[in-house]
């Protein structure tokens, strides 16, 4: 088994799929990039040839660091179809921070912008074990001469007489970095045979067909966009539709229209943001079957105004970097704003109590578990075995997420085992006040956490408020209607006001940089799906 022949290969050996459009990258005051399935398939198939004649074997590890583009997306399939193992890697790494993932990997190689390789000069020393350096865009600076050096253009057109190595669906195909704020971030390790587990996404939440046009609003570093964005689409010959340009709300609602998009992925924020900054009843929907949404809670505020002003229907999905999106909503099935979904249909997830194995009863907050035997599950963490134990009770894999479930099979996020704050000897999830907060009228965006007072003795529950545009920052108000919905220990003792929320790239609420917050563990805790951290 292996990603790139199941995503595109296999296409582009079939006549009647060959010449369809697999791939369409779009920017703003630019022709689209468009890319059928013989014309991508082609391009993977010489990048992996022209990476296997140039002495990478199968295992090694190959750091992609390109711009958002289709050489990008590229790239990391042609690594899995060499047998490689992929480590996509932002453009918004530092110098500094990629050095230390090609050490902590034992990366063999690295395909990157020329400007970027020029801004990773100064760590050159620290990248001296790289054995290949792949330039796009220019020539190799100087201070890489040690490494064997190769110009990207060239293997683009490389006619390489190397034929890949074969792969199993258990062999390594990508080593994933989360991307929270610990000191050392750690690599999670996936298998080829990953793609079983997408394709339950696809069936369960998705909805995809050959015929669909599916955009995602992320870039192609993050696992969301290439599981969802690209991985998905290909996996059942659909095309995917990509952007790169100024991440302004107004620039969806066109787009959509513009590329008759069917279904649409993003964060719940950017839902919010294009309901916002736009008169969307101006644009066509027809042509959009629903929505997809996860990365962090969805409010329900946010879903009912997406469905009566576009009048589509949105799906929520959990997920991690360590097992992908596996609880969803289905499409076809009723949608309960505020619960996350049920666990899709073939995965091995359970709730369990937070002191053993034994099944949490319904309305009492326990772990989700994965079963070892879930296809999507990560092989592990690179090099981390102490890391790897904690996560793991028997054949179960305990990645701190907690949920509820009622009475109607229907689950409903609890936040994080190590988010949880305390108030009055209770346990709190910041998800569920913030969950509150945020359906105030008054309120645009919030987050919760606890800050410290007087000596740092006492921490208590406080809430910070963005307000919407033309409203007042009335404590009073928030705080009668926390009260209206929340238990008395539940509520903030105190509301502070921001002009925004502070969150990584991804759209995670960084609780830690509000001002005055407690310093967490949650922060070292498994990251969501693509760094989804906060969901």
């Amino acid at each position: 088994m292996n990603i790139a022949y199941e995503c595109l290969i296999r296409h582009a050996e079939d006549d009647r799929l060959a010449d369809k459009v697999a791939l369409v990258f779009c920017r703003l005051g630019a022709p689209d990039d468009v890319w059928t399935f013989g014309r991508a398939a082609q391009a993977v198939d010489r990048i992996a040839r022209s990476l296997t004649a140039i002495g990478l074997k199968k295992g090694d590890r190959l750091l992609v660091r390109l711009d958002h583009s289709p050489e990008y997306a590229l790239t990391f399939f042609a690594a899995l179809r060499a047998g490689l193992i992929a480590v996509p890697g932002s453009p918004q790494l530092t110098a500094e921070e990629t050095a230390f993932i090609v050490a902590d990997s034992g990366a063999a190689a690295i395909v990157a912008d020329h400007t970027a390789l020029a801004g990773l000069s100064d760590e050159a020393e620290s990248l001296r074990a790289l054995r290949h350096v792949v330039v796009r865009g220019g020539d190799t600076p100087a201070a890489f001469a040690a490494a064997g050096t190769h110009r990207f253009e060239d293997m683009l057109a490389g006619l390489s007489a190397d034929a890949p190595p074969v792969t199993e669906a258990g062999d390594p195909a990508y080593l994933i970095y989360t991307s929270g704020t610990t000191a050392r971030s750690k690599g999670v390790l996936h298998a080829h045979r990953s793609l079983e587990g997408r394709r339950i996404c696809v069936r369960e939440w998705e909805h995809l067909t050959d015929a669909d046009r599916v955009c995602h609003a992320g870039v192609l570093n993050w696992t969301y966009t290439l599981g969802v964005g690209l991985m998905d689409p290909w996996s059942v010959g659909a095309t995917a539709i990509l952007y790169d340009g100024p991440r302004r709300a107004e620039v969806w609602p066109a787009l959509l229209e513009r590329q008759a998009v069917t279904v649409f992925a993003a964060v719940p924020t950017v839902y919010r943001q294009i309901l916002k900054y736009n008169h969307v009843e101006d644009f066509d929907w027809s042509s959009l079957r629903h929505g997809l949404t996860a990365g962090e809670p969805l409010p329900a505020a946010v879903h009912d105004e997406w469905k009566r002003r576009v009048g589509t229907e949105l799906y929520e999905a959990l997920g991690m970097t360590e097992i992908s999106t596996y609880i969803s909503f289905k499409p076809g099935f009723p949608v309960t704003p505020g619960a996350c979904g049920r666990p899709q249909t073939g995965r091995p997830v359970r709730l369990v109590k937070r002191d053993g194995l034994d099944d949490a009863p319904i309305g009492e907050v326990g772990r989700i578990a994965v079963h070892r035997d879930d296809p999507g599950l990560m092989l592990g963490y690179w090099n981390r075995d102490a890391e790897e134990k904690e996560v793991f009770e028997g054949d179960w894999f305990i990645g701190g997420d907690l949920a509820r479930a009622d009475a109607d099979g229907l689950w409903w996020f609890a936040g994080r085992a190590d988010d949880l704050m305390t108030s009055f000897g209770y346990r709190v999830s910041p998800v569920e006040v913030e969950s509150i907060l945020a359906a105030h009228p008054d309120v645009a965006e919030c987050a919760v956490t606890t800050v410290p007072v007087r000596d740092g003795s006492k921490h208590i529950i406080t809430g910070f408020v963005h307000v919407k545009e033309g409203c007042a920052f009335d404590t009073v108000s928030l705080d009668r209607y926390c009260r209206k919905h929340l238990a008395a220990y539940k509520c903030p003792r105190a509301y502070r006001q921001v002009d925004k929320i502070p969150r990584t790239p991804n759209g995670k609420i960084l609780r830690r940089a509000l001002p005055g917050a407690s310093a967490t563990p949650s922060e070292s805790a498994p990251t969501l799906e693509g760094g989804f951290s906060s969901r």
